[in-house]
């Protein structure tokens, strides 16, 4: 099966505007099982956050395109965000590390601040929010260590604005 993979500029500038965004645009373009939905952060004179699909045919490429999104060929980078993807759908309440790599595309855990993976019977707090990054073509999720000897994934759903207090 042939893959492309498209990078998608909507000019959104925020990350959780992004999220929103691609989850949408994923769910009306019916991605098929297997594709790919990552957010890539543009730095520059316009910094924004683009999207890469990664589908089994052209026809997504077509249909952004006539949405009016500026639409290349290719992933910008090869560190995306991954946001859809194999599996995330049933990341879901809490689980074992090994039920989360069985359940999903993504390759492993890290843990920040520990050397090594987490044993497979480690159990992580999904917060029904996972967002794996690509690192050197594998599937990678940070998580970092929560209360009750679990792991939560290290981006959190809400995150706080900064200085949201001011």
């Amino acid at each position: 099966m042939s893959q492309y993979v498209i990078t998608v500029d909507t000019g959104v500038r925020d990350l959780r505007a992004a999220d929103h965004l691609l989850l949408e645009l994923a769910a009306e373009l019916a991605l098929p099982r297997g594709a790919f939905g990552c957010t890539h952060l543009v730095r520059g004179e316009r910094p924004r956050v683009v999207f890469s699909f990664t589908t089994a045919s052209e026809e997504p490429a077509r249909r952004l395109t006539a949405k009016e999104y500026e639409v290349t060929a290719g992933a910008p980078d090869e560190v995306g965000r991954a946001v859809v993807y194999p599996g995330s759908d049933a990341l879901t309440g809490t689980m074992t590390v090994a039920e989360l790599l069985s359940a999903s595309a993504i390759d492993r855990v890290t843990v920040l601040g520990s050397p090594g993976e987490p044993p497979p019977d480690q159990r992580l707090m999904t917060r029904s929010h996972v967002r794996p990054q690509w690192q050197t073509g594998e599937l990678v999720l940070t998580a970092m260590p929560a209360a009750g000897g679990t792991l939560v994934p290290f981006e959190v759903p809400d995150p706080t604005p900064c200085c949201a207090d001011h």
